[in-house]
């Protein structure tokens, strides 16, 4: 079939694209794998709650809440379905795009045996994608219950005795918080900081309103101090923790220990030479992007699409969007990427249109 506009992703991105392609009168259509709608919140922990208050988490034209409250992760999905049936998107579930070529002035997308063609792709499938795990993960004893944060869903997943948490920013601190109430836990990472106001009180609701600003006005990449933090950011650095405080991790005898740097005997080792004597490894250690099903001459897919607001240079019709800090600090948030949304549908509005075959 044949379409203007192609979405990849159902998530957040892909939502907010559908919403103002539908508003512009544009014929599209999302497509994505999963049987629901929720892109990566689909695979979070049962307790997850959002670092966002529900005044932010507004998808374009309709608000998710109100208030300074911290919604979790299944209020924030059935939001997002919600939000899908009633601007009446029109989303394809069940279709895993595995390619992406030129066809034509155009593009090729397949899933399976099906070919969607398009005069525009919006890449719309998010940076939680293929979760990260050293290469030494696999020498770990049989004996260890092993799970990465993306498989983690509760504590009653894991064995008894001690859990070792491999990363220690917010997913392995709030991971950390809920199974210290149950297991011994050892941290291991080094000490990103934290947010030196309660969120959840009213320092936060004084504050987040110009944090908010900073995130969407100081921090982009087309400021200095933006392009700052985005590098810090991409390289893996900056990140700090936003809800927990280092008071938390005590409180629940959370014990640091170094990095972990190998496997010996079937047991994780510190860079300290440390041999740790565990029943259970969270590995808190993040994802990587995954474009490799994208076969485009001159593209490199390798890690993070390269992009002028959204544009992917040297393919004209080729769009990305909730990549982390693409353009401002909040990009890849609920309530920051429908500002990035815009940006690229104002482009393709301003395309060619198709010839009256488009569906």
């Amino acid at each position: 079939m044949r379409y203007e506009t192609v979405v990849i992703g159902a998530g957040q991105a892909g939502l907010s694209a559908g919403y103002h392609l539908a508003q512009r009168g544009k014929p599209f259509v999302i497509l994505d794998g999963a049987d629901r709608v929720g892109g990566s919140w689909l695979n979070r922990w049962d307790s997850l709650a959002l670092f966002t208050p529900s005044s932010r988490n507004n998808l374009p034209g309709e608000k998710f809440g109100g208030g300074h409250t911290f919604a979790s992760k299944d209020e924030l999905v059935a939001y997002l379905e919600g939000y899908a049936e009633r601007h009446a998107l029109p989303i394809r579930l069940g279709v895993r795009v595995d390619g992406l070529f030129r066809e034509g002035d155009g593009y090729r997308v397949t899933a399976g045996i099906e070919s969607f063609e398009a005069n525009n792709v919006i890449v719309a499938t998010g940076f939680h994608r293929v979760p990260k795990v050293p290469d030494f993960a696999g020498e770990l004893s049989p004996d260890i219950v092993q799970l990465h944060s993306a498989d983690y869903r509760n504590p009653g997943q894991l064995q008894p005795g001690t859990v070792l948490i491999v990363g220690a920013a917010n997913s392995g601190a709030e991971i950390g918080v809920e199974v210290g109430k149950t297991h011994k836990v050892l941290l291991a990472g080094r000490n990103v900081g934290y947010i030196p106001i309660e969120i959840r009180g009213w320092q936060g609701r004084l504050a987040f309103p110009l944090i908010w600003w900073v995130w969407e006005h100081v921090l982009t990449e087309d400021k200095k101090p933006g392009r700052k933090v985005q590098a810090e950011a991409l390289e893996g650095h900056g990140e700090f923790l936003i809800r927990q405080k280092e008071k938390d991790l005590l409180a629940v005898g959370i014990e640091r220990v170094a990095r972990i740097g190998a496997v010996a005997d079937g047991r994780p080792q510190t860079e300290d030479g440390d041999l740790l004597d565990v029943a259970n490894v969270i590995w808190a250690t993040g994802f990587r992007p995954d474009f490799g099903w994208i076969d485009l001459p001159g593209l490199d897919s390798s890690g993070r699409l390269a992009n002028e607001r959204g544009a992917v240079p040297g393919q004209p019709g080729l769009y990305v969007l909730g990549q982390e800090f693409q353009y401002m600090f909040n990009s890849h948030t609920i309530g920051g990427v429908g500002k990035d949304a815009a940006y690229v549908v104002r482009q393709i509005a301003g395309r060619s249109v198709l010839t009256s075959s488009v569906v």
